[in-house]
């Protein structure tokens, strides 16, 4: 029985040599059907495309919650406003480097703290993803589940994030400390006065550092199958890995 499969299998692909791009896309068809790979139905893509965003949603947001989720990601760690680089630069010469120092670890803190919040927010977005949403995002660049989080979540996260934020920074003295440093630069002669919106700035760079961290994630799971822990997610994104290549 096996010799006569294997004879099949020949014939086949003899047969089908000549026929160029369709045969070799018939090939592959048969092929995904024997070895168990068949095209995953509508639904299952979905599904799979929901157990993707849970992957990276859980090892992107919760990474971020944890101590030094920030502060310890030189990617996305948070920084001085840009219009308040000079700031810092001239405050740093001045001796006031742990002063400058400090402020920078409490920005960072008051996102970790806030990340939390990210989930339940995450979750309820992709529950609504509509078919035609997943199949964009299985198809499309590297970062389209991001950006389908990005478009449909970022006003709650920044809602939700900001007083959560604010409060942070009020528990870490952030905002004192702020106050303090920008205080003292202002009393600097022949210098342009700055007084950025503390709460305002470290929400949006909170609510880009989760995106880029949940970027990393959806871009290792496209691109690694080891990276697809479910047999489900092994199904659609090899799916996508046959069709892409076709």
């Amino acid at each position: 029985m096996r010799h006569l499969f294997v004879k099949a299998i020949f014939l086949l692909t003899f047969c089908l040599a000549g026929c160029g791009t369709t045969g070799e896309a018939i090939l592959r068809d048969v092929g995904g059907a024997i070895y168990g790979q068949a095209d995953p139905s509508e639904q299952e893509v979905a599904q799979g495309l929901k157990q993707a965003l849970e992957v990276g949603l859980g090892k992107g947001a919760e990474a971020l919650s944890r101590e030094n989720g920030f502060f310890g990601d030189q990617a996305i760690k948070i920084l001085f406003p840009e219009e308040a680089r000079k700031a810092e630069q001239t405050l740093r010469s001045l001796g006031f480097n742990k002063l400058c120092d400090d402020l920078v670890l409490r920005l960072n803190r008051a996102a970790e703290k806030a990340s939390a919040k990210a989930k339940p927010i995450f979750m309820s977005a992709i529950r609504e993803m509509t078919l035609p949403d997943a199949m964009n995002i299985l198809f499309g660049d590297d970062d389209a589940a991001t950006e389908y989080l990005r478009r449909t979540t970022s006003s709650q996260l920044a809602g939700a994030f900001r007083p959560v934020i604010l409060e942070s920074l009020e528990e870490v003295n952030a905002v004192s400390l702020w106050n303090q440093v920008f205080t003292r630069y202002n009393q600097l002669p022949m210098v342009k006065k700055v007084t950025p919106d503390l709460d305002a700035y470290v929400t949006n760079q909170a609510l880009d550092g989760l995106f880029l961290a949940i970027a990393r994630e959806e871009k290792k799971i496209r691109e690694n199958p080891l990276q697809r822990g479910t047999a489900l997610l092994k199904k659609v994104f090899g799916y996508r890995d046959r069709k892409t290549a076709e």
